[in-house]
């Protein structure tokens, strides 16, 4: 007996890549939690809070105008994601096929070689925070269980299962973050000034990341995959799926500007240098211990772990199932065979490419070249997903209800731009090692 949609189920049609489906039925409605929770969760960890908060105690609040710009490009870009899906019926991986095979021999390396690096540089993250809270154990070891415990909750989870533990991570991370934004005492007339778009001497390259690369990852185009496995499938689903984006890219929007007032009021005061990279989330923990107390420090390292194991689960699922619908398309299988959705064979093989292999380099460190081909490979995603974007919301197989507009062209156009600058940057910085 089929149920009705709105329960969360997939009906068995869904999926196919044959195109839009039927589409009658009661008008769905907007529930809090949905995928575009989960996207965005996943797609803001601990390095994106580490460049927020080092924004805020160099410049203020002078790029809280460049964070909320970020909010809007990103619920165009994960928009544009989600509507071709529902437009069409087909999976962002069956779109960019359609556009050649160039697409293929990108995406085929990429996403291999990004799950080896992001793997162990995921499961180090989450267990940074656990081994500066419970030291008994090395941080390998909290890593590797980290990595453990993401496999074995998407292995065996439903997506309603897991859905509902992102929601509780994001809980974690958004009640500890914007709680100490709250004990920091914004300056609120400082907020003011900083929504004028003013670039800060020296601040090109922060303004560029707050907003374009603040959230911006891979994870992003697996926002059609999670609707497909929350069984919003047809056109009719449009309008819940928008409020369910920009929802939760307002919420994200909060989460980042909260980390924009700690830089600014907590981390300037106390006059200190974060560390590079994740590291720098426990240098604030311990200036938290100082300023505030043990329980305020505490506490952020366990929202600094939410945030970090909310990517490895998200990523888990999400990458898992971009792969999956990947190698499904390679070996002759539509998307939505059993194979390639959660649970099938080849989304579980990512899930284990995941979480093994990257346990090496927590071993033997990162090989240069190894980092290298990520960066180059990883600083192309980001153009690529916004620039396919703008090809297939305005080819003529899309409804024209549902084609791209002006606006959603000239934003989809600004992200691209956005982007590119981005990736032109991450490209030096990745080729720079050659050349020392």
């Amino acid at each position: 007996m089929t149920k009705d949609l709105s329960d969360g189920l997939v009906p068995p049609t869904v999926g196919t890549g044959t195109g839009a489906l039927a589409d009658d039925g009661p008008a769905p409605k907007y529930r809090i939690i949905g995928p575009g929770l989960v996207v965005a969760a996943t797609g803001v960890g601990a390095a994106d809070m580490v460049a927020t908060l080092v924004a805020g105690s160099r410049f203020g609040y002078g790029l809280l105008w460049a964070v909320i710009l970020g909010v809007i490009l990103k619920i165009v870009l994960v928009e544009g994601a989600g509507r071709y899906t529902l437009a069409t019926g087909k999976t962002i991986f069956e779109g960019w096929r359609s556009l050649g095979k160039w697409t293929t021999w990108y995406f085929g390396p990429y996403i291999m070689l990004w799950g080896f690096v992001y793997g162990a540089t995921a499961m180090s993250s989450a267990a940074l925070p656990l081994a500066a809270l419970f030291p008994a154990l090395p941080l390998p070891v909290w890593a590797v269980l980290m990595g453990l415990a993401g496999l074995v909750m998407v292995w065996f989870g439903r997506y309603d299962v897991f859905e509902k533990i992102t929601a509780g991570l994001v809980a974690l991370m958004f009640v500890t973050v914007v709680g100490l934004a709250v004990i920091a005492r914004p300056d609120f007339g400082a907020m003011a000034a900083g929504l004028i778009p003013l670039i800060p001497e020296g601040g090109v390259l922060y303004t560029l990341a707050l907003a374009g690369g603040v959230g911006g990852t891979i994870t992003l185009a697996a926002y059609g995959y999670w609707l497909r496995e929350k069984g919003w499938s047809t056109p009719r689903w449009m309008r819940v799926m928008r409020i369910d984006n920009r929802m939760a890219y307002v919420m994200t929007g909060i989460f980042v500007i909260a980390m924009l007032i700690v830089g600014a009021e907590v981390v300037s005061a106390a006059g200190v240098t974060l560390s590079a990279g994740d590291r720098g989330l426990l240098d604030l923990s311990t200036v938290l211990n100082e300023k505030y107390g043990v329980v305020v420090g505490t506490g952020f390292l366990v929202g600094f772990w939410a945030a970090s194991f909310s990517s490895i689960i998200g990523v888990w699922n999400g990458v898992s199932l971009m792969f999956a619908d990947f190698w499904g398309n390679m070996r002759g299988k539509p998307s939505g065979h059993p194979d390639t959705r959660v649970g099938g064979k080849y989304f579980k093989f990512y899930l284990l490419w995941l979480t093994f292999p990257p346990m090496i380099l927590l071993l033997l460190g990162q090989p240069i070249g190894l980092i290298l081909a990520y960066g180059i490979l990883g600083s192309l995603f980001m153009p690529f997903l916004a620039i396919t974007l703008l090809g297939l919301l305005n080819r003529s197989h899309i409804p024209r209800e549902w084609r791209n507009r002006w606006w959603t062209n000239t934003a989809l156009g600004i992200c691209a731009f956005l982007f590119i600058a981005l990736g032109v940057h991450q490209l030096v910085t990745a080729v720079a090692p050659l050349f020392q």
